[in-house]
């Protein structure tokens, strides 16, 4: 994020992770109990209630009983001393989980997140992220051996015989890039992926693969799905998205030439648009980017540039 900008959505959190602490088995069990705070999940998503909808939060006894009905909790950080765990309760029945938490209903957080405070959001996030990882690594992948919780959930450890692998939380890196044509008018580059509606026009992004930096990334993107070499990349800026594990990173960046030639297999259409049709679209229902995306940051940012 850049300075004087608005946080982008799920980014920004506001807990201490207390990384020098939760690796100490004693100090996170001290911290469960009455005193605690847990953010309960089911399936991915958050249990909410009240109109607008937030979010359960419990602490107290309340917050106590829970730790009772779920997977173990994870430590997620502290609040103002305070401590911060996420529950899974994606073993139960739906509506025995909502019973637990004390909720209305499940619902996935990019519904509700409109609503909320930007350090809730983080929140909800995180924790999505956190718990959707620890469900798919009860088994190391080495051995086949269970894995046990450690440093609060953010380690998992192999207890096979003679390994004792550890598991890290994977993030999974994307790029997404706002593309400028090489001259005037000022215009960028949409494209359509493939299922996408008539209108369905959005950047061009895809996942970092192995061996590639950042940069690589947007110009390999680039060229793949638009037949577009890119003269310069800038980075623009980072957001969280764990949906389920990613880390967004924006770039903008200017083609060495207009031609544009799609893959036809990711992208069916892709097209120059000038300011004032951007303007248009979004006039006529058709904002570019999503909310709660890096996208929206993006383009906000070429919209407000001079030309």
């Amino acid at each position: 994020m850049l300075d004087g900008e608005v946080p982008l959505t799920y980014t920004g959190g506001w807990l201490d992770r207390a990384g020098g602490l939760r690796a100490d088995p004693d100090w996170t069990a001290a911290r469960r109990g009455a005193a605690a705070r847990i953010v309960p999940l089911w399936r991915d998503r958050c249990l909410i209630a009240g109109d607008p909808p937030v979010p359960v939060r419990l602490d107290g006894a309340a917050g106590a009983g829970i730790l009772d009905a779920g997977a173990e909790p994870v430590f997620l950080g502290l609040a103002d001393g305070v401590a911060v765990f996420a529950v899974d309760l994606s073993a139960l029945p739906e509506q025995q989980a909502l019973a637990v938490a004390g909720a209305e209903r499940a619902a996935d957080v990019r519904t509700i997140v409109g609503g909320l405070a930007p350090a809730e959001a983080a929140l909800q996030a995180y924790a999505r992220g956190l718990l959707y990882w620890h469900r798919g690594q009860g088994f190391c992948g080495a051995c086949g051996g269970p894995t046990r919780v450690r440093d609060g959930g953010q380690l998992r450890v192999c207890a096979g015989a003679d390994c004792g692998r550890l598991l890290f939380p994977r993030i999974e890196p994307a790029v997404i890039v706002l593309v400028e044509a090489p001259g005037d008018p000022n215009r960028c580059l949409l494209a359509r992926h493939r299922g996408a509606g008539p209108d369905g026009f959005s950047l061009i992004a895809g996942f970092v693969e192995v061996g590639e930096s950042l940069e690589d990334a947007v110009r390999r993107e680039a060229a793949e799905e638009a037949g577009i070499r890119l003269a310069s990349v800038r980075y623009r800026a980072s957001q969280a998205w764990p949906f389920p594990a990613g880390l967004m990173v924006g770039f903008t960046a200017v083609a060495a030439t207009e031609e544009v030639t799609v893959d036809g297999v990711e992208l069916v259409d892709a097209r120059w648009f000038t300011r004032d049709q951007l303007r248009e679209r979004a006039a006529a229902g058709h904002p570019p980017g999503r909310d709660d995306s890096i996208d929206r940051l993006l383009f906000t940012g070429w919209l407000s540039d001079q030309d």
